[in-house]
């Protein structure tokens, strides 16, 4: 005659494997965060260098790069040239408006 194992032992064997699973997640994840937090400081920083690497060879590009005729304001040749390059201006004042009271 054969005899039953008892089922009892079986959950408690993969119990205790979840368990030392776990245990064993729950020791690592410190590593894990650890590990995240400098994987994100590397790739902060590798940006971070690109773009100074970039800005500077704009600058460098832009400063050497030879600078073309600026854009001159149409001259007025009319009767308002007097010399200066400020645009005419018009302003409107107010009226005086009285009501007469009774």
């Amino acid at each position: 005659m054969t005899t039953a194992t008892p089922l009892g032992d079986t959950t408690f064997f993969s119990l205790n494997m979840t368990t030392r699973g776990e245990d064993f997640l729950y020791k690592s994840s410190g590593a894990i965060v650890a590990g995240v937090v400098v994987v994100v400081i590397i790739i902060f920083t590798v940006v971070l260098i690109l773009l100074k690497m970039y800005n500077r060879k704009m600058r460098t590009r832009r400063e050497l790069e030879p600078k073309g005729p600026k854009p001159t304001a149409p001259s007025a040749v009319g009767p308002n040239n007097n010399g200066s390059q400020h645009p005419a201006t018009v302003t409107f004042s107010p009226v005086d408006v009285h009501v007469e009271t009774r």
